[in-house]
């Protein structure tokens, strides 16, 4: 595959990752969505559900995960890529490494939470670690901050006038 082609595939499957972000947002949620593909092909996908789910656990990457070892039926998923809008924090960061995902693409980094080389680097790169996870940031970064920005400004407006919805 050249660089472009695997350029075309991050944008392709980002996209997707973004429609869940937007579900994310939708459900009052902070708007992270998330696939997980084999083969290209979707075999997980989740978006940002603590809040509705009252599970401290259920971020995007961790809810995809599961839904794709639920359809493979295995907790082991190599020769995955995991896209996600947002930089995993530590715990994803830890999970993505202990599923064996082979490739992360996120879109937007998280200076405050990032496990992927903004705040931690927690993925690992390097060859003395019994998994290793490429990493690749900045996948249409663009549209994914502008989708948490905006979140962030109505939270903080509504917060003002004493709304909480």
């Amino acid at each position: 595959m050249t660089v472009d082609e695997l350029e075309l595939k991050d944008r392709k499957f980002m996209q997707q990752a973004l429609l869940l972000a937007e579900r994310a947002e939708s459900q009052g949620e902070v708007p992270v969505g998330a696939v997980l593909v084999h083969e290209d092909r979707i075999v997980g996908e989740g978006w940002n559900q603590p809040i509705g789910l009252q599970d401290p656990t259920a971020h995007a990457e961790i809810v995809a995960l599961r839904d794709a070892a639920s359809r493979l039926g295995n907790y082991r998923l190599p020769d995955t890529t995991l896209y996600v809008t947002l930089e995993p924090c530590p715990m994803c960061a830890g999970a993505i490494v202990h599923a064996r995902v082979a490739r992360v693409v996120y879109a937007a980094d998280d200076p405050k939470g990032g496990a992927a080389g903004s705040l931690f680097d927690l993925l690992p790169t390097d060859d003395r670690f019994n998994h290793t996870v490429a990493v690749k940031g900045g996948v249409l970064h663009q549209r994914a901050t502008e989708l948490l920005k905006a979140f962030f400004r109505r939270k903080r407006t509504q917060q003002k006038n004493g709304s909480d919805s």
